[in-house]
Order: C-alpha cells, then sequence, then structure tokens
C-alpha cells in the first residue's frame, strides 16, 4: 500500500472543461490529469514550489507524486472510468449500461471481485452518463448537467454586441469532482502532503478550466482524505505486482508511453484522446500547443512491468521555455487481459 490523498472540489458556480476543439457549445465531463498538473504546477509556483515540484514528479525516474484526473461525485458515492475489460457487462433488458461513462467505484470491486452486475441495484442518469445506485435517496438526481450560458461580446468602439453561447457545467447541491494522489513512499507523503493541500486550495480560490475570469471554475474549500492505496478504495482481491509487474493495468489518468514501457497493444484495450490547448504562459499567453495523443482513463493495458509514462515538451516552436504535458499514469494492475473482449479500440474523444 502507498499514502495518498483524496480531494473532492465542491463547485461554487459553472465549470467550464472545454474540448480540444475549441466549440464554445461542447465542453468535457471530467477534468484530465495532464490539465491538472498543470495547474497544479501553476500553483507551486506561486507557492515558490516550482523547481523541487518538477524535480519530484516529471523529472524523476521514480515520482514522489502521481495524480489521477478528476471524476465526478454526488454526495459519498464516487464515480470513476470502468476498466475497459470489465465494461460493459452483458446486455441487459432493463438498464442500457454501454450509456454509463462514470460508475460507482464499489461497482468496480463487483467486477473485479467477479460478482455479476445487478441490473434492479443501479440507475443511469442520462444526462451525466453517470450509473449511480438505486435504493440510495440523492440530494439531486445526478452529479451535473450540462448546459449553455448566453454571453455578449461588446466592440466598443463600433458598438456593435455580438451574442453566443457557451457550454459548462452546473453542478448539483452535493455534485463535484474529486481526485486522487498517491505518494510514492512515506517519505514522500510527509514532504508533499501539506503542500499539495495548500496548491488544491489556491485552485479552488483561483479556478479551474476555462472562464475563470468569469468567475467560473471556483470550489469552496476542498475536503481532504487521508487514505491508503488502492485499499482504502478499492477492496476487491487485485493482484499484487511482482518484480516485473506483468499484467493488466486500468488507467485513472492519461497516459503517454516512454522508452521503458512495453505494452502489447493487440492484447490491450483502450481509447486515444487527441490533446492540444493553448499556453499559459508571460512569453507567449494564447499559443498553441503542440498536439499529442493520450491513451485515456478507463484503458487497461497489457505489460510485462508496471507503466512507468512520460511528460513531453509541447511548447510551440521557437517558445522560451518547455510547455510539459503530463502523461505519467496512476494505474492499478488488475489481472490479465479479458479473452473474449475485442483486442483493442482506438479512436478520439473529447478532451
Amino acid at each position: 500500500m502507498q499514502p495518498g490523498l483524496v480531494v473532492r472540489f465542491r463547485p461554487a458556480g459553472p465549470w467550464r472543461i472545454g474540448p480540444d476543439t475549441g466549440e464554445r457549445d461542447g465542453v468535457d465531463t471530467l477534468y484530465h490529469s495532464d490539465s491538472l498538473y498543470s495547474a497544479l504546477t501553476q500553483s507551486m509556483a506561486r507557492l515558490g514550489l516550482l523547481e523541487e515540484w518538477l524535480e519530484a514528479t516529471v523529472e524523476s525516474e521514480k515520482p514522489a507524486v502521481l495524480i489521477s484526473s478528476c471524476f465526478p461525485y454526488l454526495d459519498e458515492v464516487h464515480l470513476v472510468a470502468p476498466p475497459a475489460t470489465l465494461w460493459p457487462p452483458p446486455l441487459s433488458a432493463k438498464l442500457r449500461w454501454e450509456g454509463a461513462r462514470f460508475v460507482p467505484l464499489s461497482l468496480v470491486n463487483d467486477l473485479l471481485s467477479e460478482r455479476p452486475a445487478d441490473e434492479n441495484a443501479w440507475r443511469l442518469d442520462g444526462p451525466s452518463q453517470c450509473l449511480l445506485p438505486a435504493d440510495i435517496k440523492f440530494s439531486a438526481p445526478g452529479p451535473f448537467r450540462l448546459t449553455r450560458r448566453r454571453r455578449a461580446a461588446v466592440d466598443r468602439l463600433a458598438g456593435h454586441i455580438e451574442l453566443h453561447d457557451t457550454a459548462c457545467l452546473e453542478f448539483a447541491e452535493g455534485g463535484g469532482l474529486w481526485g486522487l494522489t498517491v505518494f510514492r513512499d512515506e517519505e514522500a507523503c510527509t514532504r508533499w502532503m501539506q503542500p499539495l493541500r495548500g496548491a488544491f486550495q489556491l485552485l479552488a480560490d483561483t479556478g479551474l478550466g476555462g472562464e475563470r475570469s468569469q468567475g467560473w471554475g471556483h470550489s469552496r474549500t476542498p475536503e481532504f482524505i487521508e487514505i491508503e492505496w488502492p485499499d482504502t478504495l478499492l477492496t476487491a482481491p487485485v493482484l499484487e505486482s511482482g518484480e516485473d509487474g506483468a499484467g493488466a493495468w486500468w488507467l485513472l489518468s492519461l497516459f503517454v508511453p516512454g522508452p521503458e514501457d512495453s505494452v502489447d497493444w493487440a492484447r490491450s484495450r483502450f481509447t486515444l484522446l487527441k490533446r492540444a490547448g493553448r499556453v499559459e504562459s508571460p512569453q507567449g499567453w494564447g499559443l498553441r500547443k503542440k498536439v499529442l495523443h493520450m491513451v485515456a482513463e478507463g484503458s487497461v493495458l497489457q505489460a510485462n512491468r508496471a507503466l512507468r509514462g512520460a511528460a513531453k515538451n509541447v511548447a510551440p516552436e521557437g517558445f522560451p521555455h518547455p510547455v510539459i504535458r503530463y502523461g505519467l499514469p496512476l494505474a492499478l494492475r488488475i489481472g490479465p487481459a479479458t479473452a473474449d473482449r475485442p483486442a483493442a479500440e482506438r479512436g478520439t474523444g473529447a478532451a
């Protein structure tokens, strides 16, 4: 087991997690690990810890800290992108399993323990694509809703006004996003637990995602839960990592293969995301980053050892400093790949 920290963001208004297309009427429904790392890095810079943070994470052979993407939660139910080799369950006459993008950790425990999914125990909230327990009275039908806010661009010289809609997430009372930080060992936990709490608090105050200048992306004081990874969250008898770590690795973050990774792509089940975006730096604010394809959350990769990953420089040509795209994996070894599933699934999704 390893020490870990769960952070629960409690949105205080709309959040905009923009798609890579840049379309104003599109929005993503989870906050990816590469974006979270970038935001944490900017916070660490404000706290005077930038160089030490980079050295401890993307520049280290054995990173002191690994981070997940941020997934939805509702009340005390934490949802996650399920392992692609185990999802969806067999067809049901009552429930459309494949309509769920996020499922509770308790159901993942059942799947990993080879217990069948009971169609009567769950209900699908279609607008959020979240599967929720049917026997629990929640504070809202789902964690969030996708909506659009009407905005106006004003040309102060010509006096023209142009109306447009911007898509965003509006969270229910009791709904929000949660993420996971796992420390390499107790020493790393002792060094980085408090700085990370401070960085997450700073992000809650300054905002995450798009339209922060309009007050979007803010959170009330985050909730922190110290855990032992993975036993606190996942009680299923997952395989112990041996010396080589061979097996199927379930991703809870985005992932970029590194030079030491040996993935059997033909036996893996995965989805690719195209990640782009714009630079946020005084040396070139708004310039386009280089496009990078990354393996998505929920993918299950068959490898002969634990995944290492890589951080890539996606700065525009001639940019005065590196712009890091975080591709280190937070992954859990869940056993061999399932033989009766399709060999691989490749695609480009919203990011």
